[in-house]
């Protein structure tokens, strides 16, 4: 569908410093979260409701598919369970809606231009690659992907995989898609410059969820997030000694910035890491570029990202 394919960005950029961003305060910006429970009206409404939600919802009702499409879908039984199971996490959203008030609020201090999105909540029979979809005014949010990753609907998907399909993760999964649409793409392709292109993610993400743990942000359990800093030293040698960091070599995003069950050093560690350890680095790189130099965290996420590196300063801490 033509809402499923345009794309914004924010242009209006505000400096502020490295510790403007540890204690902005936002208690003053003024912002409107609109959330549409769809999956409530949808999953109990009645046939003869089903005109009034299609001229509500329009874009939901693609054509030429007829009404006993929608019909049927209303009534599975599939899909019915499945929307009881959310119910059980999401019947009541006003925790998530005082997230995304936060969330619209630093997105305002930063980027100005910024326009709140109408929050829509759907479910997509578990599609998590569409489980949050951010276009134009819109903002959809699939609640089966967040159920918990103990939730018998996702069985059959492997452990690092649903490991973040849980309710704390769903304002990250929202941050990210604004952090998506904000940075520009880099047209380097080496491997450092594709390490800090998704730790400019995280970075931003980071400054838009201040009250966020760090391992959620990244999406690791705590022990892989401790694993990852014990291990800095040692991986970033192993870096460097094997010439990694200019590699333009693809191979290196399905080793170390894909998403994985682990990275792939080819060594005995590999079970023990985190699966997207070069993403983990590229933010402790742009991490340490905001430290070390004068620069907004808006002007940053613009900058090319092998400049970033190189005046980054960045070395690894010793635990």
């Amino acid at each position: 569908m033509r809402y499923f394919s345009l794309l914004f960005l924010f242009i209006i950029f505000l400096g502020c410093s490295k510790e403007e961003i540890k204690k902005i305060d936002v208690s003053n910006i003024r912002v409107k979260t609109d959330i549409q429970r769809f999956d409530q009206k949808f999953y109990t409404s009645s046939i003869e409701n089903l005109g009034e939600l299609k001229t509500e919802y329009p874009f939901l009702f693609p054509e030429p598919n007829p009404d006993s499409v929608w019909v049927n879908k209303m009534q599975n039984k599939d899909e019915q369970d499945l929307f009881a199971e959310s119910q059980k996490l999401f019947a009541d959203f006003s925790s998530e809606e005082e997230q995304l008030n936060s969330l619209f609020k630093h997105l305002k201090y930063y980027y100005p231009s910024f326009k709140e999105p109408k929050v829509i909540t759907i479910l997509t029979n578990v599609d998590y690659n569409n489980n949050v979809v951010l276009v134009d005014s819109l903002l959809f949010i699939s609640l089966d992907i967040f159920l918990g990753k103990e939730n018998e609907v996702y069985h059959e998907f492997p452990n690092y995989v649903k490991q973040n399909y849980n309710k704390d993760h769903l304002i990250v999964a929202v941050a990210e898609k604004f952090a998506e649409q904000i940075i520009p793409q880099s047209k380097s392709k080496s491997y450092v410059s594709r390490m800090i292109q998704e730790g400019k993610k995280l970075a931003l993400i980071q400054s838009l969820l201040p009250k966020v743990a760090q391992e959620e942000i990244i999406g690791y359990t705590k022990e892989q997030y401790i694993w990852a800093e014990k291990s800095e030293k040692d991986i970033w040698k192993y870096f460097i000694e094997k010439s990694m960091l200019y590699s333009t070599d693809v191979q290196l995003s399905a080793r170390f910035i894909d998403e994985a069950p682990f990275s792939k050093f080819f060594l005995t560690v590999d079970k023990d890491s985190p699966g997207r350890i070069g993403v983990w680095f590229g933010w402790q790189i742009v991490n340490s570029y905001l430290k070390n130099n004068e620069i907004s965290l808006q002007k940053a996420m613009l900058t090319e990202n092998e400049e970033i590196f190189k005046r980054s300063k960045y070395k690894p801490k010793k635990y």
